[in-house]
């Protein structure tokens, strides 16, 4: 690797770790987001919310992609991942300053939606344009090693993140993170914008675009030519269902809906839940380097449609096992306690509720809903006529219709084994180093264990998808297919898993959403994907 190159390389990869760090504050913020920004709403509403607001920055994506990529074809790789990065860190950093709802009411989370909207589109271009602009400058054969260090970006963005979120909450303590603390690691982003700027100011242009260019061959049209165009479009599909579709769901539930299953249902602090997916991402980060390595040796195919079936064989017993080693008594619970809802049929409803917008108040409805609330797994009976009960190990439960508290249920379970929160049996953490405890090094081994899945799927994806399209139109089509599978099908993952949890009582439940999707990426890649390895991108 040359000087240039590893510049090449550092400017791409580090300006892309500080906008995924901006990206990334939120998700990792989210439930005290919520607070500061929908305290209008119910709690469990208020999760919702929060998570939708994360998620909406994901489902403007491909259109960012659209917009940028077309830019990117057109204009160059270099000047259109610097307006996106200028995008991307101005917007963080007024999230930062944005006044909460309790100051100017219900323009604080229209504003904070609208920032979340930015930042997704500014990440629609941003991944495409560093990708394609590091593979155009690999040398053949070393596509998936040069391109792998774009592809650790996101996690250490995500890592980055974490450690400055956990830097700040134990300097000022929880109470004064969750009031006004939090702010400060969104400021902090403006320090990283100054940088991430000065760097890519420094490069030149891909000299594959640029040789393109310079040759009039530029195309004119890259949104016509890459989706109006069967054979162009085809590809785009099948990058899109047999590979980044898998990869997207497996890199989210390994990276975010690991973080929010400690947090929302084992009940683990979020001081100790961040520390350990900080931990797992520190010990597994290399290995993105090491997939992306072996894919210019055996294929870009093989591994990652092998981390998609790993990961969809083995994520229910993966996360059993993580509640067995965070919270054994709420497991002890979930296999001892026989929770019921016995209601008439008629009174009862359905409870999926991913975007949040359903009010529920039937009572057979808000009994089920708060259950889940409490990581309770419950079985609902219907009999017909009856009126709305909580049987507790065969003994009736007085239920008061309350949607929020409903203190002789939640007696009741905690008499029948349910852990209270902060249970001593809860896996806690009380520094950054306090990791060599039995229950602390299980939990970030099996987080490891999904941190290497992640690396599988990710580690090659970036130089299969350059590879996949012709320099005229390759920013555009690479990044249409990533950001649908990584915008809409990882970053919808967390708040419908949550939602297939509370409408079926099963902590476990949500786990179908990347198991099906993996799955399916795994049978059409295997049928139907090229093997891209050995193709000339010069063309």
């Amino acid at each position: 690797m040359t000087k240039d190159e590893r510049f090449v390389i550092l400017a791409s990869s580090l300006g892309t770790v500080f906008e995924w760090y901006d990206f990334y504050l939120y998700g990792s913020l989210a439930s005290i987001i919520g607070v500061q920004f929908f305290s209008d709403y119910p709690p469990a509403t208020r999760d919702i919310f929060a998570l939708l607001a994360f998620a909406a920055g994901f489902l403007v994506r491909p259109f960012g992609a659209i917009v940028f990529g077309r830019v990117g074809d057109i204009v160059g790789r270099k000047y259109t991942f610097l307006v996106t990065i200028l995008i991307m860190g101005l917007s963080t950093f007024i999230v930062g300053l944005l006044p909460n709802a309790a100051t100017i009411g219900i323009a604080a989370p229209i504003i904070l939606i609208a920032l979340r909207l930015l930042q997704g589109l500014a990440l629609g271009g941003e991944y495409g344009g560093a990708a394609t602009y590091v593979a155009e400058h690999a040398p053949m054969g070393k596509r998936g090693y040069y391109t792998s260090f774009i592809q650790t970006t996101a996690t250490l963005g995500l890592f980055l993140s974490l450690l400055v979120i956990l830097f700040t909450r134990t300097a000022l303590g929880e109470p004064e993170f969750a009031k006004w603390g939090w702010r400060i690691p969104f400021l902090l982003s403006v320090f990283l914008l100054g940088i991430s700027v000065w760097i890519r100011l420094r490069l030149n242009e891909s000299p594959v675009f640029q040789k393109m260019k310079d040759e009039g061959k530029a195309s004119k049209a890259p949104l016509t030519e890459a989706f109006a165009n069967w054979s162009n479009a085809k590809i785009v599909i099948l990058a899109l269902v047999g590979g980044v579709m898998g990869q997207g769901v497996v890199w989210y539930t390994g990276q975010f809906y690991a973080l929010f299953f400690l947090q929302s249902i084992l009940k683990v602090d979020g001081y100790t839940a961040n520390l350990l997916i900080a931990w797992s991402l520190l010990l597994g980060t290399a290995f993105f380097i090491v997939f992306g390595a072996l894919s210019d040796k055996i294929g870009r195919k093989p591994i990652i449609l092998s981390g998609c079936l790993i990961a969809a064989l083995t994520f229910f017993p993966i996360f059993r096992m993580i509640t067995t080693n965070a919270n054994p008594a709420l497991e002890k619970a979930i296999e001892s306690t026989k929770v019921e809802v016995v209601a008439d049929p008629k009174a009862c409803g359905d409870l999926f509720n991913p975007v949040g917008t359903r009010v529920f108040t039937a009572p057979c409805d808000t009994a089920r809903a708060y259950l889940a609330q409490q990581s309770v797994k419950y079985s609902t009976t219907y009999t017909a006529g009856s009126p709305v009960k909580v049987v507790v190990n065969g003994k009736d439960v007085a239920y008061t219709d309350a949607k929020t508290s409903n203190p002789q249920v939640l007696a009741a379970v905690q008499a029948a084994g349910y852990p209270k929160a902060g249970d001593a049996g809860i896996v806690k953490m009380s520094n950054p180093f306090d990791i060599f405890r039995p229950q602390v090094a299980a939990i970030i081994g099996l987080l490891f264990i999904l941190v290497i899945y992640v690396t599988m799927v990710y580690g090659p994806i970036a130089a299969m998808l350059v590879e996949l399209f012709p320099t005229r139109i390759r920013y555009t089509s690479m990044s249409l297919p990533y950001h649908i599978g990584n915008g809409w099908f990882g970053g919808l993952l967390p708040a419908t898993a949550f939602a297939i949890v509370a409408s079926t009582g099963d902590i476990y439940a949500g786990l179908w959403y990347p198991i099906i999707f993996a799955s399916i990426t795994a049978v059409v890649g295997f049928f139907f994907l090229p093997e891209t390895k050995d193709v000339d991108i010069t063309k």
